[in-house]
Parts: C-alpha cells; sequence; structure tokens
C-alpha cells in the first residue's frame, strides 16, 4: 500500500461517496479533509471526481481533488483528496432528484471498493448512503448496500451489527415488514442468529461474549398473558445456544435490555426485528451509531442514514455519522484479517 513512515502503517480505508445527488459526497469530503481522520487512516474516496469537487466547492473547503485511476497512485497527502475515478458522472446532475445516471454511479463505487478491499488494497470499505429508487432505476435488484456486498463476495451470512458507545447490536431479521418478521420468528432462524451474532462478537475481539436476546412482547410476554412467542420460539432457539456453552442470556424484555448493555451488562443484543434495536441505538446517538457488516470476509462499515435530498447541496449536514463510520473502520481494522478466516470469499 501507498505511503512512508508512520504513514504507511495507517489502515487505507475506501470510502464511498454514495448518491451523486445526496449528502454522501458532502459528509466525505468534510470528513477526508480532516486532520483528525488523517491521524486515523488513510482516506481515499471512491466515486466521481466532479462530484466530489462540488462538494468541496459547496462546503468551502481548501483542498485539492486528485483524480486517480489505482489505490497505488494515491498520494494521502494533506490537503489533496484522492478519489477513485469511475467516469460516469462528468456533469453536475439537480441536486436531490432520483436519477438513474447517479444510480449506476453508487452502485459501481460499491463495485469497485469492494473488489478493492478483496483484492487486499485497501483494509475496510466506509459507504456513504444510497438512493433505493435511483439504484433501481439504474438496474440494480437489490434492496442496498448489504444485499449488493453479499453477492459480490460470494456471501450468504450477510447481516448488520450496530455499534454504538461500546455495544454491538444484532438483528434477527431485517428489511421486511413487521408482519414477515413476525412469521420468520421460528426457533431455527433466532438461534441461526443467536450463533451468527455470538461469532461476529468474537470476531471483532471478544473471547468470552456475553450475547442478551431482546423479548418480542411487553414484560417478556408474561408467561404467554400478552403473546407466547418467548415461549414457542425465542427460548427454546437460547437454550440450544446454552446446551452448546454459548453465554447467552433471554428472552430480557426489550425496554430494559439496551439499557442493561450500554451499562456493561452484555457485550452485545440480538434484536428480533428492524426497529427495535435501530430506535433504542438512535434514541441513545444517532451520529454515534455505526453499522457493521457481519458475515463478509471484508470490513465494511456505514453512516445509519439516508442521502437527505432535502439538504442536499446545502453544506448543512452533519458529517458526524460518517466521521464515527470512519473511525470505526480504523479501529476495526485490524479484525479485517479475521474476517476472511471467519467468512472466506466464495470466490
Amino acid at each position: 500500500m501507498t505511503g512512508e513512515g508512520t504513514n504507511e502503517r495507517k489502515p487505507v480505508l475506501a470510502v464511498t461517496l454514495g448518491d451523486p445527488v445526496g449528502i454522501g459526497p458532502e459528509i466525505t469530503a468534510a470528513v477526508l479533509a480532516e486532520a483528525e481522520s488523517a491521524g486515523l487512516a488513510r482516506g481515499l474516496a471512491v466515486g466521481d471526481a466532479p462530484v466530489l469537487r462540488r462538494a468541496v466547492d459547496v462546503l468551502g473547503l481548501d483542498v485539492e481533488v486528485n483524480a486517480i485511476s489505482s489505490v497505488a497512485d494515491a498520494t494521502f497527502t494533506p490537503g489533496i483528496l484522492d478519489v477513485l475515478d469511475l467516469g460516469i458522472v462528468t456533469m453536475d446532475l439537480p441536486w436531490g432528484k432520483v436519477d438513474p445516471a447517479a444510480g449506476r454511479a453508487s452502485v459501481e463505487a460499491i463495485e469497485v471498493a469492494t473488489r478493492a478491499a478483496l483484492a487486499g488494497e485497501v483494509d475496510a470499505v466506509v459507504t456513504s448512503p444510497i438512493n433505493k429508487e435511483a439504484i433501481w432505476a439504474a438496474g440494480s435488484k437489490h434492496l442496498g448496500h448489504t444485499e449488493m456486498l453479499g453477492e459480490l463476495t460470494g456471501s450468504d451470512r450477510f447481516n448488520t451489527m450496530f455499534w454504538v458507545r461500546g455495544l454491538r447490536i444484532f438483528f434477527a431479521t431485517r428489511h421486511m415488514s413487521l408482519r414477515a418478521a413476525l412469521d420468520a420468528m421460528t426457533v431455527d432462524n433466532i438461534e441461526h442468529a443467536i450463533r451468527e451474532a455470538y461469532t461476529a462478537l468474537r470476531v471483532f475481539g471478544t473471547d468470552e461474549p456475553r450475547l442478551a436476546v431482546a423479548a418480542l412482547n411487553p414484560h417478556g410476554g408474561e408467561n404467554g398473558k400478552f403473546g407466547d412467542e418467548e415461549i414457542t420460539a425465542i427460548r427454546p432457539a437460547v437454550q440450544r445456544a446454552l446446551a452448546d456453552e454459548l453465554n447467552v442470556f433471554g428472552p430480557v424484555p426489550a425496554d430494559s435490555v439496551f439499557h442493561q448493555g450500554l451499562q456493561g451488562r452484555y457485550d452485545g443484543v440480538l434484536s428480533l426485528y428492524h426497529d427495535q434495536g435501530h430506535i433504542a441505538s438512535k434514541t441513545v446517538d444517532f451520529d454515534g451509531t455505526v453499522s457493521v457488516t457481519v458475515g463478509l470476509p471484508i470490513l465494511r462499515t456505514s453512516v445509519d442514514h439516508g442521502t437527505a435530498f432535502d439538504i442536499a447541496g446545502t453544506g448543512t449536514a452533519s458529517a458526524g455519522t460518517m466521521r464515527a463510520a470512519f473511525r470505526a473502520a480504523a479501529e476495526l481494522a485490524p479484525y479485517a484479517p479475521r474476517l476472511r478466516e471467519a467468512y472466506p470469499p466464495a470466490r
């Protein structure tokens, strides 16, 4: 990897610009231009150089954009923002409007960054937000980043881990309706989610993890009075894990389990459906919640918000979540080799 002296020992992070007409280019430019970020890792943008230059102009940053064609060409020099130039968006697109060209650029940036990570050219990928309607207009069939990364790496074990104030939150179900999520809460599915979460905790450095499984119903169901999922599915799944000497607790009522985790009682919490874990983490620290994709042979962190089309191009978007995602990738980069061992690429 490019660099000299102490700079050479810093991890290299590929940061995608996300949707070119959303806030991704702005928050990427803001974070890559910061001296604090340069002290943590060597970051380079992945996207279109004209898009990054427009974001720099919007923010009034005193930096130069350096278009490169390979990671080896990066300078990693203060005052210069290196960008792996895709050559897709060559002219200004209207801010905040769904555009197939923007969708194509979003997808291509993810593909380029992922290939670089698989080849060992970068230590991690940090992703800016994409617009699902735009990527679908460009022909993508994926629901979002995570599914796309699963296909690119040949992984079928991909899942999401939120990292907020030291607590890791996992999800038994993800992008589906609440009704569908309830139907998916079987003993086998929950047991599988427990084991995957437990593996991820170990991969990221917790040798003897303590994993709590959230309950579904109020007060944990009150022995079936408020619902029986705890009895028919969740508790049996926990008991299977306990039989294999996994340090798992639950079901723990969801109105207290996340607080207990933040207090240090647990290293991780398994949320049963999308909003259960999202609401808990984002209420505690919206800007500090980082999304880490687990089950892949590469390290990927991400902001956990959308493209914010309503404020794109105004220079007012907070870069806090991107800053947190960049910092998390730098901190987790030493565990990247473990990911390849635990989740070897299918091809």
